[in-house]
């Protein structure tokens, strides 16, 4: 398994992000203007390592644009991380810092993203299986935690702000929230979620444990969601300053709205 990329080649790019209940497939060009291929697969249930690595051979081997790609991404998106100040951080202590928080296993391999410029790593769980995969089949590539490609996108955007600001992420059955105040990180959490009203429960609970009010702080969502979603509806039934994420992307696609599929677009 290996995290650097050595591949100098003018080819397509392909990111996969990675759940337990489903992949979603991007090519792009080299220069990652233009979108070539976008294929999501849902699981009716939360798979396991074992039946996530038979879907992900059977993508790949059936869908030709996938094999042609030689930079690879994978993203890992799960409630499995944590956060871990550099000040405090040693890589030899990573189960330490998650065995608080999530359940590991013997024999689980911990990995780290160093969020760079924002002096803190995120700690997490990827699938061995997976990634052994993709090195034998792609040779080097590349792998992160969902949670480190967002912080570094927000946190550098909002760096130079003087305000509060809510960011939710909407996956399949996962958001993950990061309330930014004055340039600062206050929080960075996921929850899984079945309908609106989980959705909706997590966030305000978020509100009101920040002592934000959902009047007045700006509330951008990004992910799987849009303005005629059943989540925005209710979400905007309590908080009013409530948007789509305006991402900018040179990404040119009818396939996919800017918002959509962040994780991917951004690795």
């Amino acid at each position: 398994m290996q995290k650097s990329n050595n591949i100098t080649t003018q080819s397509n790019r392909l990111s996969v992000q990675v759940t337990l209940t489903g992949l979603s497939f991007l090519v792009t060009s080299h220069n990652r203007d233009e979108v070539l291929f976008f294929k999501e697969h849902t699981f009716p249930a939360q798979y396991t390592p074992q039946d996530i690595l038979v879907v992900l051979k059977s993508e790949i081997d059936k869908e030709t644009i996938l094999k042609d790609c030689s930079e690879i991404s994978v993203v890992y998106a799960d409630s499995a991380y944590t956060l871990v100040p550099k000040v405090l951080f040693d890589e030899t202590k990573l189960s330490e810092y998650l065995k608080f928080n999530s359940k590991l296993l013997a024999g689980d391999f911990i990995a780290f993203d160093d969020v760079e410029n924002h002096d803190m790593n995120v700690v997490y769980v990827p699938l061995v299986n997976v990634n052994n995969y993709f090195f034998e089949t792609f040779g080097s590539f590349q792998y992160y935690h969902a949670t480190s490609i967002l912080l570094a996108t927000i946190l550098t955007a909002e760096k130079q702000q003087d305000k509060s600001t809510m960011y939710i992420h909407v996956g399949q059955h996962q958001i993950d929230l990061i309330a930014v105040e004055n340039g600062a990180l206050l929080l960075c959490n996921s929850y899984p979620f079945k309908t609106s009203e989980d959705l909706a429960y997590y966030v305000l609970f978020a509100f009101e444990q920040l002592k934000w009010s959902t009047n007045t702080v700006e509330t951008l969502l990004l992910g799987e969601i849009s303005e005629k979603s059943p989540h925005f509806e209710l979400l905007y039934t309590y908080i009013r300053n409530l948007s789509i994420y305006s991402v900018e992307s040179k990404l040119t696609t009818d396939l996919l709205e800017p918002h959509q599929h962040y994780l991917l677009k951004n690795t």
